[in-house]
């Protein structure tokens, strides 16, 4: 293709979302403008080094012809298509901070010019594509949204570490300010999806992402509490999900662990509830969701302090390794993961704490740095305690289990492991006879 008939795109932002959407659009056969505020991502990719797992730096030069990462937002003078994947996070008083996405549109605003179809993808509340993007460019601009230039809403689907899903083989779920936009946005993505899910407006697919992901965080907080629950009636809340789930109808398991975290699970249905006040309509399951989520760290603690007990220690001055400081398996982000929850309740215990994490070599907390340190025989022996918080691949679960002296086991990692020093959340505690009856 002549490189003055090839589409351009601009992505603005060049984290897990973002990255694997300019990788996919530069195989497809854009001209692609990567934007970003970080200098040393922008560096990194323009050297053909990969800044998030699951894209190698291999397929960073293999696209390095097509894609290009900069700062400065004239780029989007040149795209027809400009997707915006930045972060919405909360607040310090938990509401939705909509900050990256205000900052992303005033900077292009200048530089957008007729005919571009723009597409949120970043997770927010029902509204923020018509109230943060269509006002705004229709009362800078002068223009109509459907006629001078398009907008869609089509929600992230990324699973960082799923090889299985991936950007291409997801279903896209796509809604338009118009039926015009909603045509131009279909008609994008399916240059690079499998599968295309038109819906009738932006509101409704911001609505469906927020749905799917409070749905996850209402059943981890339902068995997170039945786990509690099996621990005090002696059973295994591992066994008691798995005969659950052998019916084939009406089903679906999911696991207790020692928290939730990451980008998207813990601040979804924030922002869901959030809406659903603005209406006089709170959602009363989220809250308490949120509520029994939230609590599982200190549920945690609790459990280590009980088994250092027992062995007539206590967590002050206790050597605990934490494994696994990612908020889930196989990833290196470690934004609202549980484990960092636990190492400050621990710490405040005055309990002599390391961190083990083969994909987090160092990571912020509290304004510090920690920095992890490798599994061995040695460091694992020299343990009060070893607490499994992540299943990464990577970890060798035979070496915790055959050289650690005590573990608490919140993932159930070690199952098919059967000692007398391991115990696992959702199980009665080392010791304690099963419920009778």
């Amino acid at each position: 293709m002549d490189t003055h008939d090839r589409p351009a795109a601009a992505v603005v932002g060049l984290g897990y979302v973002g990255l694997p959407m300019a990788v996919a659009l530069a195989k497809a056969g854009y001209r692609v403008y990567g934007l970003d505020v970080d200098e040393e991502k922008i560096n990194r990719l323009n050297a053909g080094k990969s800044t998030v797992i699951g894209i190698d730096d291999e397929t960073i030069r293999s696209v390095q012809g097509e894609f290009t990462a900069g700062g400065d937002y004239a780029a989007v003078s040149r795209a027809q298509t400009i997707v915006i994947c930045v972060p919405t996070p909360l607040t310090a008083e938990r509401e939705p901070d909509l900050t990256f996405i205000r900052s992303a549109v005033a900077a292009m605003l200048p530089h957008l010019k007729r005919g571009t179809l723009v597409v949120l993808e970043s997770t927010t509340y029902p509204g923020t594509t018509d109230e943060l993007i269509r006002r705004v460019v229709e009362e800078a601009r002068g223009w109509r949204v459907g006629e001078d230039f398009h907008l869609c809403y089509s929600p992230e689907r990324i699973d960082p570490g799923n090889r299985v899903y991936r950007l291409d083989n997801s279903p896209k779920i796509v809604g338009g300010a118009t039926p015009a936009c909603l045509e131009a946005g279909v008609k994008f993505y399916r240059s690079i999806v499998q599968q295309v899910v038109p819906v009738s407006s932006t509101a409704a697919a911001e609505a469906a992402k927020l749905f799917e992901n409070t749905f996850r965080n209402v059943n981890i907080a339902l068995v997170n509490e039945f786990a509690l629950l099996c621990e005090r009636l002696g059973i295994s809340v591992w066994e008691v999900v798995r005969a659950a789930a052998t019916k084939p109808f009406g089903f679906l398991p999911f696991w207790p662990g020692p928290g939730i975290g990451g980008h998207c699970i813990p601040v979804d249905p924030i922002y869901l509830n959030w809406t659903a006040k603005r209406y006089g309509r709170p959602m009363k399951l989220i809250e308490l969701a949120d509520e029994v989520n939230r609590r599982m760290p200190q549920h945690v603690v609790e459990r280590v302090t009980e088994l250092l007990n027992r062995e007539g220690k206590p967590v002050r001055g206790a050597r605990i390794a934490l494994i696994g400081i990612a908020y889930k398996p196989d990833v290196d982000d470690v934004r609202e993961s549980p484990a960092l929850d636990i190492l400050d309740e621990l710490a405040a215990r005055q309990a002599d704490v390391v961190c083990c994490d083969p994909l987090v070599p160092s990571f912020r907390h509290r304004r510090r740095t920690f920095r992890t340190v490798s599994l061995t025989p040695e460091l694992l022996a020299g343990l009060d305690l070893a607490v499994i918080l992540t299943r990464h691949a990577s970890v060798d679960v035979r070496l915790i289990a055959e050289h650690a002296p005590l573990v608490l086991d919140t993932r159930n990692v070690l199952d098919g492991f059967e000692s007398g020093h391991i115990a696992r959340l959702g199980e009665p505690s080392l010791g304690l006879p099963a419920a009778q009856g």
